[in-house]
């Protein structure tokens, strides 16, 4: 990591302008994928995150896949402005898919009884962390990405194409590569209004 923790913090932002080429080897972005999942808080310790990466014509794949499917379900004068958009993922470097473990989610909801509601919503909050850290990591190494979620009309053909186990959930993508321009200014709220302490002098 070039950057050290507050930097990488602050520095982190939603990067829509990328381009096809990377500031990190591939190996690099496997490594901080790995290391992200090895390291990411889970509940029980049950390390439920799961990430496919894809890169090329698998990367391609997943954009124009993304792109029919929609089509498919969506108005044509709202489509033009979402075909546009995910153009512009397409044209990135690479995709994560973050996914959860469904099987491992629902064989603690069978061991722990009395707080079986709660593995979906810390399922929800593991990962979370794990989609942050993975996208910090990479903002540290110079990489741009941002969050999409385009889950329902893709879901199943993923599992199919790619092979991946029925109870994988789907839970976002990532698009990610060298940022073609920065991202614009961040507006911070005041800290009086979003945080309150108690018990100090």
């Amino acid at each position: 990591m070039t950057k050290n923790y507050y930097e990488a913090i602050k520095e982190r932002r939603s990067v829509y302008n990328l381009t096809r080429e990377a500031t990190i080897p591939e190996e690099r972005i496997r490594e901080i994928v790995e290391y992200s999942l090895d390291h990411t808080p889970s509940a029980f310790n049950s390390q439920t995150g799961r990430v496919v990466m894809l890169f090329g014509k698998d990367h391609d794949d997943f954009w124009e896949m993304t792109k029919s499917s929609l089509k498919a379900i969506q108005p044509e004068e709202r489509h033009k402005d979402t075909e546009e958009k995910l153009e512009g993922f397409r044209n990135s470097y690479g995709t994560a898919l973050f996914f959860e473990d469904y099987d491992t989610i629902e064989s603690l909801q069978s061991k722990f009884e009395a707080v079986k509601d709660n593995f979906p919503l810390w399922s929800y909050q593991s990962s979370g962390m794990l989609q942050y850290n993975v996208w910090t990591s990479l903002s540290a190494e110079g990489m741009g990405a941002s969050l999409q979620h385009y889950i329902d009309p893709v879901e199943e053909e993923i599992k199919s194409k790619w092979n991946l186990p029925g109870k994988w959930k789907l839970m976002a993508q990532m698009p990610f590569g060298k940022p073609a321009s920065p991202a614009g200014d961040k507006e911070i709220m005041e800290a009086s209004s979003k945080l309150k302490v108690f018990g100090i002098n």
